[in-house]
């Protein structure tokens, strides 16, 4: 089984109903996210590309949520089977900063020196051999998905969840 980065949109008030066992896991299939390996490669190709310190920490951030949440009641395995890190949270003010950030971001730009083979662009991103077409359209789609994540949490004042799944 692969390892994909999962992510989830949770109203503060729901956080809250979980952390005193008075709520059940249950987000919806519209407030949850899977990025696969996407942004993961994405991230790695800004770094080998010497983009903009700045923007591989928004991405960084986006994916690892801050690590001062306090949410190890989400230790189960709706969430956190134990293999990987403990999900990680952001809360609304840090959503609302990662959305600005991520709708900041000019993607052409940022993917401006990604290599036009896709078994290269593989290489520079870490997916190793690529036979799912075209590398540029993957992290693109991904990332688009993502900024659209980011942006409706912050509309709705949301806390958003993120784990390795």
């Amino acid at each position: 089984m692969a390892l994909t980065q999962q992510f989830a949109r949770v109203a503060p008030e729901h956080l809250e109903r979980l952390r005193t066992g008075t709520g059940e896991w249950d987000p919806g299939a519209e407030n949850l996210l899977d990025t696969g390996w996407a942004v993961w490669g994405l991230i790695r190709f800004c770094r080998a590309s010497g983009a903009d310190p700045g923007t591989v920490a928004l991405l960084d951030r986006a994916v690892s949520g801050d690590p001062d949440g306090d949410i190890g009641f989400l230790d189960h395995d709706g969430v956190y089977d134990g293999f990987t890190d403990p999900p990680r949270l952001l809360t609304p003010t840090a959503v609302a900063d990662i959305a600005r950030g991520l709708d900041a971001l000019d993607p052409g730009a940022l993917l401006a020196d990604l290599p036009d083979s896709p078994d290269a662009a593989s290489v520079v991103c870490g997916f190793g051999p690529w036979s799912d077409g075209d590398v540029r359209a993957h992290l693109l789609e991904h990332l688009s998905a993502m900024r659209e994540f980011y942006r409706e949490a912050a509309i709705h004042g949301q806390c958003v969840v993120t784990w390795i799944d």
